[in-house]
């Protein structure tokens, strides 16, 4: 059975075509490929987000609380209509990430987040991640909202499963079409040659990783796919969103990694020598 429960710290970084090719090299001598990337260069994930009417979620998500979450239904690749896919609740607390799921066949969670009736249970599915989603629905009123995709190459520690990087490219977005099975089509959400990096650990970094961001120059950066996704939608209707800071960065298709890990140097100065 798939790991169904995650909780992990994660960190992200954008990264050119140059940057991400002598990466990957140096990360090669600590870190191994995922199962199925030993035989595919990539895998395709396809999601679908759901928010309120008023996009509630997200722009709670965007003020940058202590807490936030959301749902989402993920597939790997373009799912038929009675494959598996995940329902999936992704909290972050303080920093740590916490990601429950459940699988679900396609038809049962359209119709459970439709409903908010939990479909008759079956082996397959976890009760008490069904019951937690349940009570998220109770909560909110939820629509699918924007449909998000992108391939993906994943690796893990050589020496522990606590350590996982994933390497995502190509990613892509829709807000019409909102049906995981009518295809993994959309507008470019990040330039051509950029990849987004997240490091995914249950607790600290090895000091080697450490090293190895230091010395290819890399830093953190903020960046959600579904929050870009929806300040991009922002600036481009001129909508009524009253979180300037948010909107002050630049989009997503914009977004140059040389230029944000300059700022990110300018502010740790500023914070340790004001």
């Amino acid at each position: 059975m798939a790991i169904e429960v995650f909780n992990r710290y994660e960190s992200k970084y954008l990264l050119t075509d140059e940057q991400y090719a002598y990466f990957y090299n140096d990360l090669l001598k600590y870190m191994e490929l995922d199962a199925y990337n030993k035989t595919h260069e990539y895998y395709s994930i396809s999601n679908l987000y759901f928010d309120t009417p008023h996009d509630s979620l997200i722009r709670a998500s965007l003020s940058k609380p202590k807490y936030k979450e959301k749902l989402r239904l993920r597939a790997y690749g373009v799912p038929e209509e009675n494959a598996k896919v995940y329902l999936e609740i992704k909290k972050k607390v303080f920093g740590l990430v916490n990601k429950r799921r459940t699988a679900l066949k396609l038809d049962e969670a359209y119709e459970f987040v439709s409903s908010g009736e939990m479909p008759d249970f079956a082996n397959y599915m976890n009760k008490q991640v069904l019951e937690e989603i349940k009570y998220f629905l109770q909560i909110y009123d939820l629509e699918p909202k924007v449909y998000l995709a992108y391939e993906r190459k994943a690796l893990f520690d050589k020496n522990s499963r606590d350590l996982r990087i994933t390497f995502d490219t190509n990613i892509r977005s829709r807000r019409y079409d909102l049906k995981l099975e009518q295809g993994d089509y959309g507008e470019p959400l990040v330039k051509d040659g950029r990849w987004l990096m997240e490091v995914k650990a249950e607790k600290t970094v090895p000091f080697w990783l450490s090293q190895l961001l230091s010395k290819h120059g890399l830093y953190r950066i903020g960046f959600s796919k579904y929050g870009n996704e929806f300040r991009y939608l922002v600036k481009r209707n001129n909508l009524n969103y009253q979180n300037g800071t948010e909107l002050e960065s630049e989009s997503a298709t914009d977004f140059n990694p040389v230029l944000e890990q300059e700022k990110t140097i300018k502010e740790r100065e500023r914070v340790l020598y004001a």
